[in-house]
């Protein structure tokens, strides 16, 4: 039997973040080799929070179709993350009317109903509520987005994604791999408070009606974590309706006693929240909406893997994680710390190796010429063609079957690689820089200091909490890795070649056998 896959849909903008973390430890091995497939709900098509998140993944995609291979000694990059086409839902669809809700539901029409429909409509909402423009979100009002996406019925939706989610969930279950589905949102705001209960429902009741058994749903609930102050000045004139951090708590009391009677839908609940706030920029939506990682979006995405790999058997458990200290995260505070530490350190390690000191070496035999950069690089001619000509003991292989250094698709490589490295590090110090809390995980500024006059000093010390004794950090130096290098055929079950073979055999002597 196979691996489960894993269905994640992010339920506007903490959801989307939520997917980014969850393709930063997919990266780094962290869901084996369980097939993943995104989509993300938000009626902001042009939320900045969405948009980084599906610039994290076409960067993993990309390093993923290079890195991907056979052999089992490194697990990166190994699981497959698809997403759906358009990867996008909105539950506007694809209309050309206005975004607000008095054109949804027709409002002039409900004017003249006899039963007074219209002047119900007129107590629920305010008229600003009514005309405010719904294209930047649900403005953290939970009641206008909940009566939007009440109106979803995934039965009548023959649109993509839907169709394909359907048949997708239908076939993993045929094959005797029933998928785990895993939503997730904030409950504090607009669209994850109205988006994650309704879908939830609606995937449940399009399972039982379609007879798909076996797949389970889950619902990751984010609690209040982040504040901005009320908009001054030209921002409050121009808008009436928008979120206010004031009423996050009073949103998420509301919405976890309606929760209570929705739990029937959810296989497992995933709660988590954080009492030390941090704050964030005021914005009404769209692109201005991109608000830095962290570190409770890595919780979340250990959430799902929780779920994807150690699915609790009783129907409706609640799961919550608690830390030691209230203003500070150490790796004891992470679930399955050993798994977890392990694999995060070697893809930081490798990240921090290939950017401070392979990458500017790969840079500088472009600029010098392979033949003479060669001569100072003996683990240059390991993964690429040596120069024709060259005398000595590193070199007297003939070298027929290397690729060619200046080839087009090796400097691809080299460029899809280096741009995952800076996103796996940047999500790595951010979620490190978070208000009021102590994030005791790496030296995360040493990722700032990147650069050729570097060479990967801080290698040896870039782990809180590295409990390894003075010699071995003396040894865990670049020129060791390097050195190392050029045994490669020793460190892989198959020789690998080019920048693809030079990565993964870095990757895998950057792990760390003692924490």
């Amino acid at each position: 039997m196979g691996q489960n896959s894993l269905y994640a849909i992010g339920i506007g903008g903490t959801g989307a973040k939520c997917l980014e973390a969850i393709a930063q430890i997919a990266a780094v091995g962290l869901l084996a080799d369980s097939p993943v497939k995104f989509l993300f709900v938000d009626a902001d098509e042009t939320n900045g929070n969405l948009e980084r998140a599906k610039t994290s993944l076409s960067s993993y995609r990309r390093c993923h179709q290079l890195i991907k291979g056979e052999e089992r000694d490194c697990d990166w990059l190994q699981t497959p993350i698809d997403s759906y086409v358009p990867d996008l839902w909105s539950p506007f669809g694809n209309t050309n009317t206005n975004k607000n809700l008095a054109s949804f539901f027709s409002y002039n029409n409900l004017r003249q109903n006899p039963e007074g429909l219209g002047n119900l409509f007129d107590v629920l909402y305010t008229k600003e509520e009514r005309k405010a423009s719904l294209d930047v979100g649900f403005r953290g009002r939970p009641a206008i987005g909940s009566a939007i996406m009440s109106n979803v019925d995934l039965d009548n939706l023959e649109e993509e994604p839907w169709a394909s989610f359907t048949q997708d969930i239908l076939a993993d279950t045929g094959s005797g791999n029933p998928p785990r589905i895993f939503l997730c949102g904030s409950i504090f705001g607009g669209t994850g408070a109205a988006g994650l209960p309704t879908l939830g429902r609606l995937i449940y009741n399009k399972l039982d009606k379609e007879n798909i058994k076996g797949a389970k749903i889950s619902g990751l609930f984010v609690l209040p974590y982040f504040r901005f102050p009320q908009p001054t000045g030209k921002d409050a004139a121009n808008e009436q309706v928008f979120a206010r951090a004031e009423q996050f708590l009073l949103n998420t009391e509301a919405a976890l006693r309606y929760y209570v009677n929705q739990n029937q839908y959810f296989h497992t609940v995933y709660l988590l929240g954080n009492q030390n706030l941090s704050n964030y920029k005021f914005s009404i939506g769209k692109n201005t909406q991109r608000n830095e990682p962290h570190f409770i979006e890595l919780y979340s995405a250990l959430a799902a893997r929780h779920f994807l790999l150690d699915t609790p058997t009783r129907e409706g458990t609640v799961i919550i994680n608690s830390r030691q200290n209230s203003d500070q995260i150490t790796w004891n505070d992470l679930p399955d710390t050993a798994e977890v530490q392990g694999k995060l350190v070697n893809a930081a390690r490798f990240a921090y190796a290939w950017l401070s000191n392979i990458l500017p070496e790969l840079n500088a035999a472009e600029k010098m010429g392979i033949a003479q950069f060669q001569k100072g690089a003996p683990w240059f001619v390991e993964f690429y063609r040596p120069s024709q000509g060259v005398i000595g003991r590193f070199f007297d292989r003939k070298g027929e079957d290397l690729p060619d250094f200046n080839d087009d698709d090796e400097k691809k490589a080299i460029a899809n690689i280096t741009e995952w490295c800076q996103d796996y590090l940047r999500w790595l110090s951010d979620i490190h820089q978070c208000d009021g809390d102590n994030i005791q995980l790496f030296r995360y500024r040493a990722f700032a200091d990147l650069g050729e006059e570097l060479q990967g000093e801080y290698l040896a010390d870039l782990v809180v909490g590295d409990n390894r004794d003075r010699n071995a950090k003396k040894q865990d130096t670049l020129q060791q890795l390097k050195l190392k290098l050029l045994s490669n055929n020793k460190i892989l079950s198959s020789n690998q070649k080019g920048t693809v073979g030079l990565a993964k055999t870095l990757y895998c002597l950057c792990r760390l056998k003692e924490q």
